[in-house]
């Protein structure tokens, strides 16, 4: 998994709320179990029409935010099935940062364990940065994970709250594998001595 320490580019701006994760990314793109290549289905019915051109409205196919990297979203993102899915397609698409006053939990654990971090903020910051965002491709707004503050265009600073060992986890670029392999050294000492032990085994 990539670290996350900070992030500088365009918000893109989706004050939609209850963005489900079949918005995010339909049923039909669930077949695959690799991580890529899913980011050109993302809000498939919200970026394509029915004969699958471009929906020039839709945010995301506008010029401004076609390379966003940090998504300012409406409450309760992520909500609905569990599919981790939205958080590949999220990614694959280059999102690394999503920014809402509310996230549903599984979705919200999927995130970190994905290298993409969802801040949670207070409805008037959320607005700030949507307004921010709103600006287009000349508002580059900073993240910054380990001061735990987002820095707007005009100098701005919102400060956000994390669990520290999310927090850690992200930084170092450990998901469960990683944390795993952090333990590694302890890990073969113990087979070592299981198999000099009980041999049989």
């Amino acid at each position: 998994m990539d670290k996350f320490t900070t992030l500088t580019g365009v918000a893109a701006p989706l004050p939609t709320t209850n963005v489900d994760t079949d918005m995010i990314i339909p049923k039909q793109f669930l077949k695959t179990i690799k991580r890529t290549g899913l980011g050109k289905s993302l809000f498939y019915e919200m970026r394509y029409n029915d004969d699958g051109s471009e929906n020039p409205d839709f945010t995301l196919n506008q010029p401004a935010w076609r390379d966003a990297q940090i998504l300012v979203a409406g409450d309760n993102f992520g909500c609905g099935s569990s599919r981790e899915h939205a958080p590949w397609a999220l990614l694959d698409f280059g999102i690394r940062c999503v920014i809402s006053t509310s996230f549903a939990d599984i979705f919200y654990n999927n995130c970190f364990k994905n290298g993409i971090l969802p801040i949670k903020l207070p409805q008037e910051d959320v607005d700030k940065l949507m307004d921010d965002a709103r600006r287009g491709a000349n508002a580059t707004v900073t993240v910054d994970l380990e001061a735990q503050e987002i820095r707007g265009p005009d100098g701005g600073v919102v400060k956000f709250d994390l669990d520290p060992f999310r927090k850690h986890c992200l930084l170092n670029g450990l998901d469960d594998i990683g944390l795993t392999f952090e333990k590694k050294a302890s890990i073969d000492a113990y087979e070592a001595n299981m198999a000099e032990a009980r041999p049989w085994a």
